[in-house]
C-alpha cells in the first residue's frame, strides 16, 4: 500500500491572518512547495455525517481572484459530483449556479467601478 503526504504551510502576521500559504505533496512533480493565495479542504467524518473545512486566504487575495477561485471551485465540485454519483442533471444545475454566480459578481464589479 503507498502512502501520500499532503504538507501545507501557512505563515500568519502577528494577527494571526494568512500572509503566504505553500504546500508540497510527496507524490507531486514539483520540487519546491507550491505558492498559493487560498485554499479550502473538506473532511467528510462519516460517523458524525458531517464536513469539516479549513478556509483560508492571504492578505493580497484581491475580490476578483476570489470570485474566480470559488467559480473554479464549484466548477469541481460539480464535476466530482457527477463522477461519484452518475447524476448528469445535477451537474449541470451546480454548473449552471456556478456560472450565475460569477456573472453576477462580474455586473456587481462593473456596477461598482463606473
Amino acid at each position: 500500500m503507498n502512502q501520500s503526504t499532503i504538507k501545507i504551510d501557512v505563515l500568519l502576521d502577528p494577527n494571526k491572518v494568512p500572509e503566504q500559504i505553500s504546500w508540497n505533496a510527496t507524490d507531486s512533480s514539483a520540487d519546491m512547495a507550491q505558492k498559493a493565495k487560498a485554499m479550502c479542504i473538506a473532511f467528510w467524518d462519516g460517523a458524525d455525517k458531517t464536513a469539516m473545512r479549513i478556509d483560508l486566504w492571504t492578505k493580497d487575495m484581491m475580490m476578483d481572484e476570489m470570485a474566480d477561485f470559488y467559480y473554479q471551485m464549484l466548477m469541481g465540485m460539480a464535476d466530482s459530483f457527477k463522477r461519484a454519483t452518475q447524476q448528469q442533471e445535477m451537474s449541470d444545475d451546480m454548473k449552471k449556479f456556478a456560472k450565475h454566480f460569477f456573472d453576477t459578481f462580474r455586473a456587481i464589479q462593473l456596477k461598482e467601478n463606473k
